[in-house]
C-alpha cells in the first residue's frame, strides 16, 4: 500500500510538471494525450518498480544489498502494472490510428475533405489589378522588415522579428510579423510592457513599416511561463485542439492573434479539418472562440496553404480508391513542389475580395516539369477552384526568368499567376544574391520561352504585351536600356521565328562540349557532338539541358543547325 501512495504521489508531480511543458489537449482524439497517458504509466511503474526492488533485497554478512533470486526477480517486474498499462494503451493506439484512421481503409472519406470546383481561366486575376498580388517572397520581407528593425536602437537590442504572415489589409495585399522576445533574460526584463509593435511590409511597394503600439502584447509565442501563448490559451480551453497561432491585424490597424482550432473527421486521428478559431486580444488576454461561419472578414488565414495542399493531394489522388493510388494512378496528380525548401514554403497570394487567395499548379503524380491546371483557395474559407491549362510549370518558369538575366545571376521567387489578355502568366520577382529585388520577369504559362523583364512591374506588363501582339522582339522585352516598349509608328525588327524541328530526323550524339552564348538578347545553348557538329537552340527551350553533363548521350532532333531535345 505504502508503495502504491509512494507511487501515485510522485506520478501526480511529475505529471503536473510534463502537462505544463507539453501542454496536451484533453481530448480523446488528441494524440499528444494518448502519449502522456503512456508517459504517466511509465512514470509510475518506473517508481513501483525501484521502490518495490528495495523492499526485496537483504543485507549480506558485509553490509552490502543483495537482491532476490533472478527467478523472483522475474516475477516482479511481470507484476508491474504501470508498464503493462502503457504497453496496451501504445499498441490500442496503433490499433485505432491503424483502422479507424487510414488512408487504406478511408480513401473516398480522404478524397471528400475539401470540396474543388473546376472552373475557367476568368477567375485567375487581371493583369490590371496588379496592385493587389503579393510578388515578395517572405525571404525578401524579412530582409526589409530587419532592416527597419535595424534602424531603432532601442527595439533591436531587445526585441527580434517573428515569422510573417500574408493578409488583405485594407484591400491591398501586406505581410506583417509580430516583434518577438530575444531570449528568457528579456523576456523578463520587458515582461511587463511587452513586445512593443509589429512590422508591416508592403510586397506591392517594397516597403517596410514599423508600427509602434500604445499597449504593449503581452501574450505572444516567446513570452514564457503563463505568459507563453499556448499555455494561456491550453489553461482557457483544456479540452479545444488548436495550431498555427498567428498574428494579424484588424481594419484598423489592432493586432490581434488569431488561433485556428480544428478536429479529426475521419476515426480518432484522421482527416485533419478546421472547425472554427480563437482571437487573442494579445495586450488584454481577452479571449474568443468562434466557429467557422462566424470568423471575421478580417482574419485571412485560417486554412493555411499547407493544410490547402496536404487536402488536394487526397482529393486528387485518393479519388479512384487506394489501390488506384498505388498502381493505375488514373486521374492522379498532386500540387507542384520542388526540394528547395525556401521555394516550397512559399505559394502565390493574391488579395481579392477582401481575402487572401492561394495558388499554385497541379501536376502529374510522376513529378515531370508541366502542369494540366492550377488551384486557387480562399485562406478564410478554403473555397478552391481548379482552373484546367496545361504549360510549363512554376519551377521551369522560375529558370526561363533567370536565363534571360543569367550574367546578372538573378534568382526568381516563386512566381504569381495573373491573365494578361487572356493568356495564363507568371509573374515574379528576380533578387540579386542579397536577396534585394532588383527587377520583374513575366513568363507566358503555355509557352514558357515567351519572357519579359524590366525594373518595375508596369513595365514588365506593358513588354508582355507588347511580346504577345508581336509589337516588340525578345530582345527588345528582356532590354534593360529602355523602359518603354515602342509605340506602333516605331520601327520594330521582326522577332527570330521559331524553327519547326516537329518532323526533323532524330540523331543520338554524345555531348563533347557546351557553350552559352548571347546574341540580339537572346541567349542560346550551343553543343558540340562527337563529330565535331555544331548545333543551336535558344536556352529557354531546352532546359532539360541543363541536367546533362559532357559526355552524355542524348537523342536530339535537328535540321543539321538547330536542334531540340526529343
Amino acid at each position: 500500500m505504502k508503495r502504491n501512495i509512494i507511487s501515485s504521489i510522485v506520478t501526480v508531480v511529475l505529471g503536473a510538471a510534463a502537462y505544463y511543458i507539453f501542454l496536451p489537449a484533453l481530448n480523446i482524439k488528441s494524440e499528444g494525450l494518448w502519449f502522456f497517458v503512456i508517459l504517466l504509466c511509465l512514470i509510475y511503474g518506473f517508481v513501483s518498480g525501484i521502490i518495490k526492488y528495495h523492499e526485496d533485497v537483504t543485507l549480506d554478512r558485509e553490509g552490502n544489498w543483495v537482491p532476490l533470486n533472478q527467478k523472483k526477480r522475474f516475477k516482479i517486474s511481470k507484476g508491474n502494472w504501470g508498464f503493462r498499462i502503457a504497453l496496451i494503451i501504445f499498441a490500442l493506439y496503433w490499433v485505432v490510428y491503424g483502422i479507424g484512421s487510414s488512408k487504406f481503409f478511408h480513401a473516398k472519406a480522404y478524397s471528400e475533405i475539401i470540396t474543388v470546383k473546376d472552373t475557367d481561366a476568368s477567375v485567375i486575376p487581371s493583369s490590371e489589378k496588379t496592385d493587389t498580388i503579393a510578388l515578395m517572397d517572405t525571404k525578401s520581407a524579412e530582409k526589409l522588415g530587419d532592416r527597419e528593425i535595424g534602424a531603432l536602437s532601442q527595439v533591436v537590442s531587445q526585441y527580434e522579428v517573428g515569422s510573417y504572415t500574408q493578409i488583405d489589409y485594407q484591400g491591398k495585399p501586406m505581410k506583417i510579423a509580430p516583434l518577438r522576445h530575444a531570449d528568457f533574460f528579456k523576456w523578463l526584463k520587458n515582461k511587463d510592457l511587452g513586445t512593443p509593435g509589429y512590422v508591416m511590409v508592403n510586397p506591392v511597394e517594397m516597403k517596410a513599416e514599423y508600427k509602434a503600439l500604445e499597449h504593449g502584447m503581452k501574450y505572444v509565442p516567446s513570452s514564457y511561463l503563463g505568459q507563453d501563448l499556448t499555455r494561456y490559451l491550453r489553461f482557457h480551453y483544456p479540452t479545444v485542439m488548436f495550431e498555427g497561432a498567428h498574428l494579424e491585424i484588424d481594419e484598423d490597424g489592432k493586432p490581434m492573434y488569431v488561433i485556428p482550432t480544428f478536429d479529426f473527421t475521419i476515426g480518432l486521428f484522421g482527416g485533419w479539418q478546421v472547425n472554427g478559431c480563437i482571437l487573442l486580444d494579445p495586450s488584454t488576454g481577452a479571449l474568443q472562440k468562434v466557429a467557422v461561419k462566424d470568423i471575421p472578414t478580417w482574419a485571412d488565414v485560417i486554412y493555411n496553404g499547407n493544410l490547402i495542399c496536404e487536402q488536394y493531394n487526397n482529393h486528387a489522388i485518393l479519388n479512384n480508391g487506394f489501390w488506384n493510388s498505388i498502381f493505375g494512378q488514373v486521374g492522379c496528380h498532386r500540387v507542384t513542389e520542388s526540394s528547395e525548401d525556401d521555394v516550397a514554403s512559399d505559394y502565390g497570394y493574391v488579395a481579392k475580395d477582401g481575402d487572401i487567395w492561394i495558388y499554385t499548379g497541379v501536376t502529374s503524380v510522376n513529378g515531370d516539369s508541366s502542369n494540366i491546371g492550377f488551384i486557387l483557395s480562399n485562406e478564410r474559407t478554403e473555397e478552391t477552384f481548379f482552373v484546367p491549362c496545361a504549360g510549363a510549370d512554376e519551377f521551369s518558369a522560375m529558370a526561363a526568368a533567370e536565363g534571360e538575366v543569367q550574367e546578372k545571376r538573378y534568382s526568381a521567387s516563386f512566381p504569381s499567376l495573373i491573365l494578361v489578355d487572356e493568356n495564363p502568366t507568371y509573374i515574379m520577382v528576380l533578387k540579386d544574391k542579397s536577396g534585394l529585388v532588383k527587377m520583374y520577369a513575366a513568363v507566358n504559362v503555355e509557352q514558357y520561352n515567351i519572357v519579359s523583364t524590366a525594373t518595375n512591374q508596369d513595365e514588365c506588363i506593358r513588354k508582355y504585351k507588347a511580346l504577345l501582339s508581336g509589337e516588340i522582339t525578345a530582345e527588345e522585352a528582356n532590354s534593360t536600356t529602355t523602359e518603354a516598349a515602342p509605340t506602333s509608328q516605331q520601327p520594330v525588327e521582326p522577332a527570330e521565328e521559331k524553327v519547326d524541328l516537329s518532323t526533323a530526323p532524330e540523331k543520338t550524339i554524345t555531348v563533347v562540349k557546351r557553350a552559352e552564348v548571347v546574341e540580339n538578347g537572346n541567349t542560346y545553348l550551343y553543343i558540340v557532338d562527337q563529330d565535331q557538329n555544331i548545333y543551336k537552340a535558344k536556352y529557354t527551350d531546352v532546359m532539360n539541358m541543363l541536367l546533362v553533363n559532357d559526355g552524355d548521350e542524348i537523342t536530339i532532333r535537328t535540321d543539321g543547325t538547330w536542334y531540340e531535345l526529343k
